[in-house]
């Protein structure tokens, strides 16, 4: 369960697992929310683990919005899509995992080289961690924070934010 943030593209977390619950994926989201702040919304699929009571509950409760991609609809969430087509072609259809913990492990190192090895055009061709490192220094950590910057343009989401002129036209990650 890869965790990505619409506007830095950065990937916070990959969680590994046989399967993975709504208890898990709360935790997960505890966890992320404690160290890059508490986001305005999540966006996630239609999966037993994301539409669990316990976890729509928890996410209203700590007041984030959920937004869930509609059946049949990948387009809506373009950039995890996207991740996930590259994270499977480079990763996962190339290894057979003897454990779960190699499959953290691969996985982790996997994540870390995609934030800071991997330029997106849609971010002027900087990694994701550069991005947002350059963010952050330019308009303070708070308005950076998972998920509560405005999101690039993008021609999958409906977007009212105002974005700053970038150098280069960002280009929709769709699969």
């Amino acid at each position: 369960m890869p965790v990505l943030d619409e506007y830095t593209r950065e990937c916070h977390r990959i969680e590994v697992g046989r399967s993975i619950t709504a208890e898990r994926v709360t935790e997960v989201l505890e966890g992320l929310f404690a160290e890059h702040g508490t986001p305005a919304h999540v966006r996630m699929d239609n999966g037993p683990e994301f539409i669990a009571e316990a976890l729509r509950t928890h996410l209203a409760a700590v007041q984030v919005e959920t937004r869930y991609v509609e059946p049949g609809a990948p387009w809506q969430n373009g950039y995890i899509e996207s991740f996930n087509a590259t994270f499977r072609n480079e990763l996962l259809d190339r290894e057979l995992f003897a454990t779960v913990l190699e499959a953290e492990v691969l996985s982790e190192q996997y994540r870390r080289k995609y934030n800071t090895y991997r330029p997106h055009s849609a971010l002027g061709y900087q990694t994701p961690s550069a991005y947002a490192t350059a963010e952050r220094d330019a308009v303070g950590d708070q308005a950076v924070e998972m998920g509560s910057a405005p999101l690039p343009p993008s021609p999958q989401f409906n977007n009212d934010h105002k974005v700053k002129e970038q150098k280069h036209e960002p280009v929709p990650a769709l699969t």
